[in-house]
């Protein structure tokens, strides 16, 4: 299957099914002598991990990372790292039941006429369980950034369907269930989702997103633009709709005069391009925002049709987040990580011997 990799200097290629025996990447690229182990990338796939509340889906699976490669006495070796998830709690038979149905808002349609197969077991290579690799390999770009950089990257919840969080406590995104950065709207979240649970619909949501530390040049000025290549990464996650790089579609409303942000030998005035100009990192802080749809299993009848065109009412039982918002969180942040590491070093590689004629602008 083409598709399955992403980057070019740090190259991440991702493998396996929601209900095969595992999932797992390879990640090639990572430069030698970086201490890693285990505990790492487990750190970031503990906040990804299903079932640990009564908000997401409730499989419960360990999410344990096992590194098979590229790594040697505690350190990167510059090879290949093999990296592998065991799942240890599918429950196929859920799926029995809409095997020959195209489950609406699902791939299930396009992936049949696509390959003339599917695994119709929580979607096979379609699954959300895929990202999971992800979160692994980004957490090994994540590391190198924050310790060798000094970049730093934070999503949080920003609004689950009508509810928007008003203030923002960074300290506060690792205190609920949510990743909001707003205690009291955490609570309004949580009331919101047990009402929707027991109607058996999904909400939308939309996640946000700084990174800070960002070095100035990243990224390239025409096709493989900074934020081209974000928005991608962005797109490529299960149930994301749209993304918003800085101010997004409010720019529609502003003038050139408001939206161009002004340069002062002091540094920038404000940061409306969210960090990024000509698709070259600014050193500002980079800002965006990504829409998540509602999850599409949901125990709500809809119409649809099985395999042999006949008309059919579709219900789809089994474990499903009612708003997969939460769980994209960790899943933002890895494959910003992953975009910033690679555009670093293909920087690195064209212009190591650049010699910037002037000091970078405080952002």
């Amino acid at each position: 299957m083409a598709g399955s990799s992403i980057g070019e200097c740090f190259r991440v290629s991702t493998f396996g099914e929601s209900h095969g025996p595992a999932i797992g990447c390879i990640v090639d690229g990572c430069p030698p002598g970086m201490p890693l182990n285990e505990a790492d990338i487990q750190i970031e796939l503990d906040r990804r991990r299903p079932g640990q509340s009564r908000h997401t889906t409730q499989r419960q699976e360990t999410d344990q990372v096992e590194i098979l490669s590229g790594v040697f006495e505690g350190l990167t070796t510059g090879t290949p790292i093999g990296l592998l998830i065991r799942n240890t709690d599918q429950r196929s038979q859920d799926y029995s039941k809409i095997k020959d149905l195209f489950r609406p808002g699902h791939a299930d349609y396009t992936y049949l006429q696509k390959y003339g197969l599917r695994d119709y077991r929580g979607g096979g290579r379609s699954s959300a369980r895929e990202t999971a690799t992800r979160v692994a390999a980004g957490a090994i770009a994540r590391k190198f950034l924050r310790e060798r950089l000094g970049v730093n990257i934070q999503a949080w919840m920003a609004q689950m369907g009508p509810i928007h969080a008003e203030g923002f406590d960074a300290a506060e995104i690792s205190r609920n269930d949510f990743f909001c950065p707003d205690a009291q709207a955490a609570i309004r979240m949580a009331d919101f989702l047990d009402a929707l649970r027991k109607e058996g619909d999904s909400i939308g949501a939309r996640v946000d997103a700084r990174v800070t530390g960002m070095p100035v040049g990243l990224g390239e000025p025409v096709f493989d633009r900074l934020e081209a290549d974000i928005a991608k990464a962005m797109m490529s996650i299960n149930a994301v709709k749209a993304v918003a790089i800085g101010d997004g579609f409010a720019v529609v409303e502003q003038r050139g005069s408001h939206h161009g942000d002004a340069i002062t030998p002091t540094g920038f005035q404000s940061n409306h391009a969210g960090g990024v100009l000509g698709g070259i990192s600014s050193g500002q802080d980079l800002t965006l925002s990504v829409a998540i749809k509602p999850t599409s299993s949901i125990r709500i009848p809809r119409q649809s049709m099985d395999v042999h065109r006949q008309p059919a009412e579709v219900i789809t039982t089994g474990r499903h987040d009612p708003c997969v918002g939460i769980r994209a969180v960790p899943i933002v942040e890895a494959m910003l990580a992953l975009v910033i590491m690679d555009h670093w070093m293909r920087h690195r590689a064209q212009n190591a011997d650049v010699q910037a004629p002037l000091p970078p602008i405080s952002a």
